[in-house]
């Protein structure tokens, strides 16, 4: 049974991924308690302590707007760790899992956006990101950057969670609607990540085989949710699909679209957050869920 280290351990991605990977791999689980990747050193000792097969770096600073008046911090989580795990996976012949975001762009293309086509952040977090993607290829290490976008989970603080927030406390809520991607759950982005690596048995354990295989097809690869949507589009699969769970009457609030003007916010979005998905497909055999499939699987594990 391989060893995989995983960071941010209890974060969205994280604990979906120690989830799927549970019985399949001897698991070393690290939060932001027990490795703070804002600590060089830390990295280091940690990685060294394990000696694992895989790395999965599900740890990040994720605060977009804080982000522009913190970029030292975005930066030691995003760039600079991201570097030294691949510096360190190469050190241990380890293959290294990152994650990415569609923040790399700057959402002016009118299609879905590619592997190959150039990055143009247009703020902090997706400059940091980006950063961390360059050095980790620069480690010189095997990995897997997996793009992804709009991420949220039954827990933490994400747009769903908000939503449904919002809708119990107020009448109206504005949401954005010229903002277009696709909303994907972290159990789905978990599932993906363990599929890269095992094709056989659902539960089988990894092998180091089946990792050094997945090592030798290394790359960047978008990985989202099946479909497309807006953020207001998405507020109301999430209202529609919550009253489809409770039986008698449910509260719904009033749903107002807006344009991304009349909601300013420190950090600018990317009007398209569309990403391809072929390459995963097509390297893989991957393909992520539907969105709204992998909504109605987060409403029902809500209390």
């Amino acid at each position: 049974m391989i060893r995989v280290l995983v960071t941010g351990a209890r974060g969205q991605v994280g604990a979906d991924v120690a989830r799927e990977l549970d019985g399949r791999a001897e698991l070393v689980l690290h939060d932001r308690a027990s490795l703070d990747l804002s600590h060089p050193g830390d990295i280091v000792q940690r990685v060294r302590e394990a000696r694992p097969q895989l790395i999965v770096n599900a740890a990040a600073y994720t605060a977009v707007d804080r982000a522009e008046s913190q970029p030292d911090e975005a930066r030691a989580v995003n760039a600079v760790a991201p570097g030294i795990l691949g510096e360190e996976a190469r050190r241990c012949g380890a293959l290294l899992v990152h994650y990415s975001t569609d923040y790399v762009f700057d959402g002016k293309k009118a299609s879905p956006y590619v592997e190959e086509d150039p990055p143009a952040p247009l703020g902090v977090y997706g400059a940091t990101k980006l950063e961390g993607e360059l050095a980790v290829q620069a480690s010189g290490c095997a990995h897997l950057i997996l793009r992804t976008s709009w991420v949220y989970a039954p827990r933490g603080k994400n747009f769903l969670l908000t939503m449904l927030r919002l809708g119990a406390e107020r009448e109206e809520i504005r949401v954005v609607d010229d903002q277009r991607g696709a909303p994907t759950s972290s159990r789905e982005i978990a599932r993906a990540t363990a599929a890269l690596l095992h094709r056989g048995a659902a539960g089988a354990a990894i092998t180091a085989e089946e990792v050094a295989a997945a090592a030798e097809r290394r790359g960047l690869f978008h990985a989202t949710a099946s479909g497309d949507t807006t953020w207001f589009g998405f507020a109301q699969a999430i209202f529609e699909g919550s009253a489809r769970r409770h039986d008698g009457p449910v509260r719904v609030p009033r749903l107002v679209p807006i344009a991304t003007r009349d909601y300013p916010l420190p950090a600018p979005r990317p009007a398209n957050s569309m990403l391809s998905c072929e390459k995963l497909a097509r390297t893989f055999g991957v393909r992520l869920a539907p969105w709204r499939d992998g909504l109605d699987e987060a409403l029902a594990a809500l209390p």
